[in-house]
């Protein structure tokens, strides 16, 4: 090893190490090196050269810790454990060793100067994006280059390059390390995940690389971008269908690459994402596209977002730019702890949200400002905006900058989904700058009747509305499943989105009436217009409000068939609902708010506490509990579970039981632990025959005993599959009632993904053969005197609830705004004329005749 009194061009201090130049040619600083993965640092501190001959030698005395398969990059050991990555040229690992020469093997000891590697410049010049090479330093984080040549020319083996000194207490614990193995692995995957590497699976992909010894690198179609980068990666454009490579290095390259890659390919078969707006929609497409056929005058066409009508003056809600000043009022460094201060209580916001999100049940908007803290770690970002804070531009312009410039990336890919990720950027900007202390001078003052339009909203906007002014809102660009049209779904205000440019011509204040769910916004309405909304949307409140007024009443059918109409419930806020909209019990309470959005599984005293909260705000009303009902595709990170191919059809419900039993046995526990004796049901989910209801049940009686319970508890099945509903009656034997949840055993029977949007339309479950399937249900049921519920989307359904009730079903559980319309319309039945139609019913071909016979003889109002 050369040390300090070698060098005639530097001084350094006893004891550090100096590297010489390894190749001869100009020096190029590190963030200039045109590769985003050692000029980020990835590799750590280090130095580039432009080689103009063809030897790379030895920068010190050293050891040959690991040489590339490929010839091209080799890793050097000193006897003081600073590791330093020689590598030839930028992607030269693609030419497979074509052009290199090494000239030692892996394990050699070398002598500063001695030739590594020969390689032939010409060759690789016209195959690889580069010929500059890099010298890093492995172990940054053990040593620091403290000196390093200013630039010019240097010669190799003889001009100092580097100076390196150790950090405190670090070099002897590297020199015990073993040697570091820098490898490198490639894998391709095909994004087959409807949306590609959109939001969630790149955030998912980011944290399967986290722990790995290795840096792993994402490449599609000329562009690349680190894994740990979120926006990088939806800068890549890469869609569905498209093939990525994956390109990891270091150590664990091999094992962080196979992470990553089989976090994708379980996105790409497991999960329902957000799609675009253009290929999905949860409302009419655009009205002017249909048949050709000509808009009214004064009238806009868009995409529904969120259902229902409203009359008011248009607003404006678009912000005025938040317009921070270019340079920095203080130092550098105090404008970095500004933007570090900023981002932290932009993140505390965030994760205040996402928690209260979750407990109100808004699982929707919870997971999109999980999306948002992720974005708001992103190191493209930060790391953007500190280099425009070290050339003294402030916190506020260096944040916004940052943020446009992957927004003008995002918004030039030709991908909807993808584009439309610019409005969450633009959500954390606004965040970001608020939380500096910028403020704008737009008046918020709202009329009583306000239809808020905008280019796009932000969730963030969604989230600070004045609900009691606001009676729509309106979006020239954004899609029906954006983030912020979730939200308004969630909060009930009528949407209309994709409207287009002609939106933002409309005068501040002009009148207008929105018909949300027709896909249409008319402005400048005639008075009559105006009229007729307001009339068809007080008609609408009044039946609402006539059918709650009764809704606290017991219902039966004209002829005296009771029916118990019950409610699906997720939260202590939904109890309270139920309760107020008359629901006679709860048909159905989801367990899994419970289990996600945290760290560790729930605790028996949380199970307990939990429940026992909605029991008490029921008022002597018994609620059916679900047990935990979560598989592969749903993000409970403590599971982890290995990825599925096809998640509906794995270990989900009861089947978890078989990998965690403690999960399932402490929230037993929790509900065998309510009072009063007799509150709760227990409802098992994803049961298929009757051996598991068996052991499920002896286990349960095991837990009362050992809690010193005597009295036994009810416990039902749920009928989601095929198997359950055939094999009713041998479930009866053993279960004291059955509850259908007819989502799913629509979508087992028709084998059509109850998630997907373009088979939304057929799978129904008004189809015949799920009819049959209930009727069967029934049937098994009825020889043990059993009673059957339906607590799936189809008991909310006005044209299904005759149909349901003529099978023999004798409770819906419906959404809790739900309660009071299902009631007025099981009073407005005659049982025996629901039974005859029913078994009509069974002899149709199609969703769609069942569905015309039913409205033929129950019209809706």
């Amino acid at each position: 090893m050369r040390r300090v009194e070698e060098s005639r061009l530097m001084s350094p201090a006893q004891g550090h190490i100096v590297l010489l130049a390894p190749l001869t040619g100009p020096v190029v600083p590190l963030a200039n090196v045109p590769d985003p993965v050692f000029s980020g640092g990835m590799f750590g501190d280090g130095i580039g050269i432009d080689p103009l001959v063809g030897k790379l030698v030895a920068p010190c005395d050293a050891t040959v810790t690991h040489l590339a398969r490929t010839g091209h990059a080799v890793t050097l050991r000193t006897d003081d454990g600073a590791e330093i990555l020689l590598h030839i040229g930028i992607d030269t690992v693609e030419l497979n060793g074509k052009g290199f020469a090494p000239m030692i093997e892996q394990g050699a000891q070398v002598r500063a100067g001695d030739v590594l590697i020969e390689f032939d410049q010409d060759q690789i010049a016209c195959a690889a994006p580069s010929l500059v090479s890099v010298v890093a330093i492995a172990n940054s984080d053990a040593f620091e280059v403290v000196e390093r040549a200013a630039g010019g020319m240097v010669v190799a083996g003889e001009t100092p390059l580097l100076v390196l000194r150790a950090r405190e207490g670090a070099a002897a614990d590297a020199s015990r390390e073993a040697s570091v193995v820098v490898d490198e692995a490639r894998r391709h995957v095909t994004l087959a995940h409807a949306g590609g590497l959109h939001a969630r699976p790149a955030a998912r992909a980011r944290e399967a690389a986290r722990g790995f010894d290795a840096r792993v690198e994402v490449r599609y179609d000329g562009r690349k971008a680190p894994v740990e980068s979120v926006v990088g990666l939806l800068g890549l454009g890469a869609g569905e269908g498209a093939t990525i490579e994956l390109l990891g290095i270091g150590r664990q390259a091999d094992a962080a690459v196979e992470a990553v890659a089989r976090e994708l390919l379980r996105e790409a078969h497991g999960e329902v994402e957000e799609k675009p707006a253009r290929h999905s929609s949860p409302a009419p497409l655009v009205a002017a596209a249909s048949g050709g056929a000509v808009l009214a005058p004064n009238t806009l066409a868009g995409v529904c977002a969120a259902p229902g009508v409203a009359v008011g003056k248009l607003v404006r809600w678009d912000d005025a730019d938040l317009d921070p000043p270019e340079q920095a009022s203080g130092t550098s460094a105090a404008e970095s702890r500004l933007l570090d201060k900023a981002l932290a209580t932009v993140d505390a916001e965030l994760n205040t949200t996402v928690r209260d999100a979750s407990q109100r049940g808004a699982v929707g908007e919870a997971g999109i400002f999980t999306v948002h803290r992720v974005l708001l770690e992103d190191p493209t970002l930060i790391d953007a905006a500190r280099d425009l804070i070290s050339l003294s531009k402030s916190a506020g312009f260096a944040w916004r900058s940052a943020i446009r410039a992957q927004i003008a990336v995002l918004a030039k890919l030709d991908d909807a989904l993808l584009a439309e990720r610019a409005a969450d950027l633009r959500d954390i900007e606004k965040r970001v700058l608020r939380a500096l202390g910028y403020t704008n001078s737009v008046a918020r003052t709202l009329p009583d009747e306000a239809v808020l339009a905008a280019e796009e909203f932000t969730p963030s906007d969604l989230s600070s509305l004045d609900r009691t002014r606001v009676t729509a809102i309106v979006m020239a660009r954004g899609g029906a499943t954006s983030h912020a049209a979730i939200i308004a779904r969630q909060i009930g205000i009528p949407a209309l989105v994709a409207v287009g440019d002609t939106l933002l011509a409309i005068p501040d204040g002009t009148q207008v009436v929105v018909d949300a769910s027709a896909g249409r916004l008319e402005y400048a309405p005639s008075a009559l217009d105006v009229e007729r909304a307001r009339l068809e949307r007080t008609r609408l409140a009044d039946v609402r409000e006539a059918n709650r007024r009764v809704s606290q009443q017991a219902v039966t059918t004209r002829d005296g068939h009771a029916v118990e109409i019950a409610a699906n419930i997720a939260t202590l806020d939904d109890a309270k609902a139920a309760v107020d909209n008359g629901a006679d019990a709860v048909g159905l309470l989801r367990t899994e708010l419970l289990f996600i959005h945290r760290q560790t599984a729930p605790r028996v005293d949380e199970h307990r506490d939990s429940y026992q909260s909605i029991v008490d705000a029921l008022n002597g009303r018994t609620a059916i509990i679900r047990t935990l009902d979560v598989g592969a595709d749903k993000e409970v990170d403590y599971l982890t579970l290995p990825p599925e191919p096809n998640p509906a059809l794995g270990l989900r419900g009861i089947r978890l039981a078989q990998v965690r039993p403690d999960l399932l046995d402490d929230q037993l526990r929790g509900l065998l632990a309510v009072r009063p004796i007799g509150a709760v049901r227990i409802l098992l989910p994803m049961v298929t025959d009757a051996g598991e209801l068996i052991r499920l049940r002896a286990r349960i009686d095991e837990l009362a005993r050992e809690s010193g319970r005597t009295e036994p508890i009810e416990v039902g099945v749920m009928i989601e599959v095929p198997s359950a509903a055939l094999l009713a009656d041998q479930l009866s034997q053993h279960a004291d009632f059955l509850s259908i949840g007819t989502n799913d055993l629509t979508q087992y029977t028709l084998a059509m993904d109850r998630c997907q949007a373009d088979l939304a339309a057929q799978s129904d479950g008004l189809h015949p053969a799920v009819l049959r399937l209930v009727a069967a249900t029934v049937q098994g049921a009825q020889k043990h005197g059993k009673w059957v519920g339906v607590c799936g989307a189809l008991a909310g359904d006005p044209l299904a609830v005759p149909l349901l009730i003529g099978l023999g079903i004798t409770e819906l559980s419906v959404d809790p705004v739900a309660v009071p319309g299902i009631k007025a319309r099981v009073r407005n039945l005659d049982y025996q004329l629901c039974r005859q139609r029913a078994q009509d019913a069974l002899a149709l071909d199609s969703a769609q005749a069942v569905r015309a016979v039913s409205r033929e003889v129950w019209p809706l109002d």
